[in-house]
Formats: C-alpha cells, structure tokens, sequence
C-alpha cells in the first residue's frame, strides 16, 4: 500500500512539474523585456496598442539607441487566437523590421 502511494505521488509530481512547463513555455523560448525598461517612444507605441490587444497579442521590440527613432523597431501581432502564433509573428515581424534598419540588438518579446 505504501509502495503505491508513493508511486502515485510521484506520478502525480511529475505531471504537475510537466503542466507547468508547459505554462513557462506557452510563448515559446523567445527573449523577453519588460515595459519599464523600454525607451520612452517604444513605451509609448506599447500603451497607445495596449487597449486593441487581447490576451494572446504579442509585441516584440528591438533598440540600438534610447533617443534615435530611426535605430527603434517596434512590431506587433494583435488580434491572433492563439497567443504562441502571436508571439512567433510578432518576433518574425520584428526581425524583418531588424534586418532592414541593421539594428544589432535581438528582438524580444515585450512582457508586462
């Protein structure tokens, strides 16, 4: 009886620790940033779309500069139903806009 309670425990540990993982993962493995440590025009481009976006929008950003527009991108994926296909278009979006400026800097996600 013990032996079956603990394997039952165990099962169930491990299932949770999976479902979890898949919460974490759920935006897939794409670099994040937060709103705060945006430049004030990128922050500003994110509250201005915040009230068109739902739950599964996504905005990805990329900086070389915190003052020159031009070095900015600032990419968006607002009304999408399933929140990792806006999060894989908002990057896609963000690394075309990247390339064609030459701006170094990753795109990341931008997270609350």
């Amino acid at each position: 009886m013990k032996i079956s309670n603990s394997l039952t425990c165990r099962l169930g540990l491990l299932v949770l620790s999976a479902l979890w993982s898949l919460a974490v993962l759920a935006h897939g493995p794409f670099p994040s940033i937060h709103v705060k440590d945006l430049p004030d025009g990128l922050r500003n481009n994110w509250n201005s779309l915040k009230a068109e976006m739902n739950e599964n929008s996504h905005c990805a950003a990329a900086f070389d500069s915190n003052t020159e527009v031009d070095r900015m991108v600032f990419k968006c994926s607002i009304h999408i139903k399933m929140a990792h296909e806006g999060a894989r278009r908002a990057m896609h979006y963000c690394n075309e806009a990247r390339t064609e400026h030459r701006i170094k800097m990753p795109c990341k996600l931008i997270q609350e």
